[in-house]
């Protein structure tokens, strides 16, 4: 039972990646842009994606490092002009229990903390929001979320290089 399932799952990822195969460069690259843009996918889940589907690992990497940066800098921007239009000529407003509770973390471990460990619990982008929503400075954000993105989509890469590895010695 086990071999058929794993021999099922082989030649899955192969059709996979011989449809892949037939599409040009350009529609693959803009495919995982596109798939990393969005939250909880992101630059991990797009070069996982992207590896298994038999795209080079440079290109799938590449590409889903820039879908999930160009969306977190819309959530940032959003974010900040917001802020800055909401607290023009306002006192601070209490924070929810919730949101009291995020702003506490991000006052222990900072910008690059929460940058980087954020993303194991919420997506960049609104991980990145939110530090912006408390004050934080965008510029500082922007820096410490593209460094998350660029070294958890590597993470990942390697991950689905090593799947990929092991799905096809079976």
């Amino acid at each position: 039972m086990a071999y058929g399932r794993m021999r099922w799952n082989r030649n899955m990822l192969e059709n996979l990646q011989s449809f892949t195969e037939t599409l040009p460069v350009a529609v693959q690259w803009v495919g995982i842009i596109l798939i990393s843009a969005i939250p909880f996918v992101e630059s991990y889940l797009g070069a996982f994606i992207g590896v298994i589907a038999g795209i080079h690992p440079v290109v799938a990497l590449a590409a889903a490092i820039i879908g999930n940066v160009v969306s977190m800098l819309i959530f940032v921007l959003s974010a900040h002009g917001i802020r800055t239009a909401a607290t023009k000529n306002n006192a601070p407003k209490e924070l929810s229990p919730r949101k009291q509770k995020l702003k506490e973390r991000f006052d222990k471990f900072g910008i690059a903390g929460v940058s980087l460990l954020g993303q194991a619990v919420l997506p960049s982008q609104i991980t990145s929001a939110l530090i912006v929503s408390f004050g934080a400075s965008k510029n500082k954000v922007i820096f410490w979320q593209i460094i998350s993105i660029i070294l958890w989509g590597v993470a990942f890469t390697l991950l689905a290089l090593g799947g990929v590895q092991v799905v096809g010695r079976f």
